[in-house]
């Protein structure tokens, strides 16, 4: 068994799979890493393809569309090695992506998860949305990273190199220890997609874990492959999974407040995406807070086990102000801790 599985989710991917897999295979050290190809139940050829034109690969069927979250736990609960990388399909990495990241997490037994720097593969000068280089979270709930706040990214010039501690790792490139992503209980299966590694690694820090961004490792993300930003069902998800994830996760004297605030701030972003003709991204928000309070006693379990489990509550990577605030009011492009 090697160290390291790098773990490629695939549902109906053949054309991405011929794209952005070559690189992987070309920069993978196979004799520190498995390359696995766990496929979520396609119904095009994907692994046909794999098994004609990448016969090197492991494939691991899944026999349903599984979602992300539930997908990858059903494939990593398959595996016994130390650490995995969750890699998206759409993404292209570099020579020596890995070797900076296991190196790491190698003499720091206290960091459990990492990520590589995320640039564009559209705009390759520039960070890519889904990660940048490191994720963070305001306040109220609402994510960012070092190099990309809220619709407005960087051009990156080198100003994000050092190694840092983040909230949250992407899940389109996580490299994370595999007993510790099990003891936690992995990627919630609920949310289906979206929000869900922030999730995992808020479970993560609030029991004592380090996570870090290294840049020295750069990978190029695609991005929207499966739904595009546009998406109503993508905005559904986005909007639901975090009010989920804050229900879940969040000490018992800031709950009730910050869900207020962004009950008000949810039904603002409903009528302005209503006003900008938006309608199917403004129903699925109006979903999103429906289904929300309908569902949230469904996870009373977890929550109090997630409190139960917490060792802190506070983190020097949670932003104490409001990013929609800095950003529309006070005119921020980047925020500086």
């Amino acid at each position: 068994m090697k160290k390291i599985a790098v773990v490629i989710l695939n549902w109906n991917g053949k054309k991405l799979l011929r794209e952005f897999l070559p690189s992987v295979i070309a920069h993978t050290n196979l004799e520190l890493a498995d390359i696995v190809v766990a496929d979520n139940g396609s119904t095009d050829d994907s692994l046909q393809i794999l098994e004609a034109e990448f016969p090197t690969i492991t494939r691991l069927p899944l026999l349903d569309n599984w979602g992300f979250a539930e997908g990858y736990n059903r494939a990593l609960n398959q595996l016994d090695n130390e650490y995995v990388v969750l890699l998206n399909n759409d993404v292209r990495v570099t020579e020596h992506w890995l070797e900076p990241m296991v190196e790491y997490l190698d003499s720091h037994p206290s960091t459990v998860a990492c990520q590589p720097k995320i640039r564009s593969h559209r705009h390759p000068e520039q960070f890519e949305h889904a990660g940048a280089s490191g994720g963070f979270i305001d306040v109220l709930g609402y994510p960012f990273c070092r190099g990309r706040l809220l619709h407005q990214v960087e051009t990156d010039t080198l100003q994000y190199e050092d190694i840092t501690p983040i909230f949250w790792a992407t899940g389109a490139c996580l490299f994370i220890r595999l007993n510790e992503y099990k003891n936690v209980g992995g990627l919630d299966e609920s949310f289906f997609a979206h929000m869900e590694e922030i999730d995992l690694c808020w479970r993560l820090k609030s029991r004592g874990k380090n996570l870090v961004c290294i840049p020295q490792s750069t990978v190029f993300h695609l991005g929207a492959a499966t739904l595009s930003k546009e998406s109503p069902q993508k905005t559904y998800l986005n909007f639901r999974n975090n009010l989920l994830m804050l229900y879940k996760n969040l000490p018992y004297g800031w709950l009730w407040g910050v869900l207020t605030a962004r009950l008000l701030l949810d039904i603002l972003a409903l009528f302005t995406m209503a006003l900008k003709g938006q309608f199917g991204n403004a129903r699925g928000v109006a979903r999103a807070i429906v289904d929300f309070y309908m569902q949230k006693s469904r996870y009373d379990t977890k929550r109090t086990e997630n409190i139960l489990k917490s060792t802190q509550s506070r983190f020097k990577e949670l932003y104490r102000g409001s990013i929609i605030f800095d950003f529309y009011v006070l005119r921020k492009k980047k925020i500086t801790f």
